[in-house]
């Protein structure tokens, strides 16, 4: 650690967490803290600095919420890989005079920085996954032949079970393993999906506000996307129907509709699966998130209530456990297995590796992915209600944060007026990763949020310096 952190380094009139953040702020702006390095320890810190270690917490958390550090369970706490990237376009912010209409700077993603940002959506608490179980999963398989060969086009027999058994557990579908298909993720499930029953030119369903990526990837595949509005029941099927009555599929989040957070009533579940049967049309349920519920037990999956066969399931192992496994897979209808095997005897993406697949296999049948759902379902609400509470009591903006029953994520609404899209803009040149609801609307002014996930917000107190941050952020907008 270099020597500009102590203890002659600090000053009795300013606070001591606060110095200690400046201080390895800078260390880390300077290049002396290399990205990918490892900070030190809160206990070393606060012995070579002589102060209580709470003080050095406080200053961690603060460099975690600002994208600086990141914390990798029992590992330690790393300099994050875009840390140099971020402090260089902090530095030409302060330097350089803003103009009104400029092109904004392009935020590092995920896969570009290769280390969260703040409040990011679609990731699981990267903290608390069990790291040292994985690496043994992963080392005593690593250690039989069959593991290493090239993968089945179709999945891992052993990982086809374990979901089959799993989800007529928890989700209450009824399937036979040679139902479950297993692609490395949701365009790989929607292109499979698109190959096997679906053809060129046909149109589908995509909830409005909904997941961009759908309508995007659909409209790559030939499809075309009929944007159809969500209420407070769900997708309205009836608007649906009058918009576009020859549609072949219907792309929907019925547990947990994203980004809205609504639970399709069963009223509406009971029409939009009338309504597949009587257009020989197609349902495909993304359930992405459909074991965290917050308020009672989790509600069935849709597919549970298919007595004719039209929903094709959607699940994902990569947001339950960690983005880097890409592994998600479909629950197909029994008589369309034979085209969803031909299909993925055609897919580009090559199949997912056997030795993940196993690891992962391994895991659900020895109990271990049930207690994780279980323990994180109790984190996140823990979660969710910090970071709520720190939005709520907040004062610089006036926000309406929506506590629906489930999710990993939360939507605050604006008030009219309000641009989100330039909110998101300044909160992204800070190192936030929260994302305008309108962007998810089609461009629909009139649905103005911002989407905030909560699963990687350890503390109350963390949320607080979370959200006075990003207050700062956005005030220029």
């Amino acid at each position: 650690m270099p020597n500009a952190t102590s203890p002659q380094a600090l000053q009795p009139d300013q606070p001591l967490h606060l110095q200690i953040y400046e201080r390895l702020r800078a260390l880390i702006l300077q290049g002396s803290m290399a990205p990918g390095s490892r900070a030190p320890s809160l206990r070393a810190l606060a012995v070579e600095l002589g102060v209580a270690r709470g003080t050095v917490e406080a200053a961690y958390d603060r460099l975690v919420g600002e994208g600086y550090l990141v914390t990798r369970g029992p590992a330690g706490t790393f300099v994050a890989a875009h840390a140099a990237l971020a402090t260089r376009a902090a530095a030409r912010r302060e330097t350089a005079p803003q103009r009104r209409g400029t092109a904004a700077a392009k935020t590092p993603t995920l896969e570009e920085a290769g280390t969260p940002l703040a409040l990011q959506l679609g990731l699981p608490a990267l903290d608390e996954f069990p790291r040292k179980l994985w690496a043994r999963l992963t080392a005593r398989q690593a250690r039989l032949e069959g593991s290493l060969t090239r993968p089945a086009p179709a999945g891992h027999p052993r990982l086809r079970e374990a979901l089959a058994d799993y989800l007529h557990r928890s989700r209450g579908l009824s399937a036979r393993a040679e139902q479950v298909f297993i692609v490395p993720g949701y365009t790989a499930a929607l292109g499979l999906c698109v190959d096997a029953v679906l053809q060129a030119g046909d149109a589908a369903w995509v909830e409005c506000p909904g997941y961009p990526t759908s309508a995007r990837v659909l409209t790559q595949l030939g499809l075309k996307p009929v944007p159809v509005p969500v209420d407070d029941d769900g997708l309205d099927v009836s608007t649906a129907m009058r918009r576009s009555p020859q549609a072949r599929l219907a792309v929907v989040t019925p547990s947990h509709q994203s980004p809205t957070g609504v639970s399709m009533t069963l009223a509406r579940r009971q029409a939009l699966l009338a309504w597949a049967v009587g257009a020989n049309a197609w349902v495909l349920e993304d359930d992405y998130d459909g074991e965290y519920r917050y308020r009672g037990h989790p509600l069935p999956a849709l597919k549970s209530l298919d007595l004719n066969d039209r929903v094709v399931y959607c699940g994902t192992l990569s947001k339950v456990l960690f983005p880097g496994l890409k592994l998600a897979y479909l629950v197909v209808p029994q008589a369309q297995q034979g085209l969803f095997e031909a299909a993925s005897q055609r897919a580009l993406h090559g199949g997912c590796p056997d030795l993940q697949q196993a690891v992962a296999a391994d895991f659900i049948l020895e109990g271990h992915f049930a207690r994780h759902i279980k323990r994180m379902r109790t984190l996140y609400a823990k979660r969710r209600g910090y970071l709520a509470e720190a939005l709520m009591h907040q004062r610089a903006l006036p926000l309406t944060v929506e506590m629906r029953e489930g999710g990993m994520h939360l939507l605050a609404r604006l008030p009219d007026g309000s641009d989100d899209l330039a909110l998101q803009q300044c909160a992204r040149q800070a190192g936030f990763a929260l994302q305008a609801l309108s962007a998810w609307s089609g461009g629909d002014r009139r649905q103005r949020g911002l989407l905030l996930s909560f699963t990687n917000v350890a503390s109350a107190a963390q949320a607080r310096r979370l959200c006075e941050r990003l207050m700062a952020a956005l005030a220029p907008a």
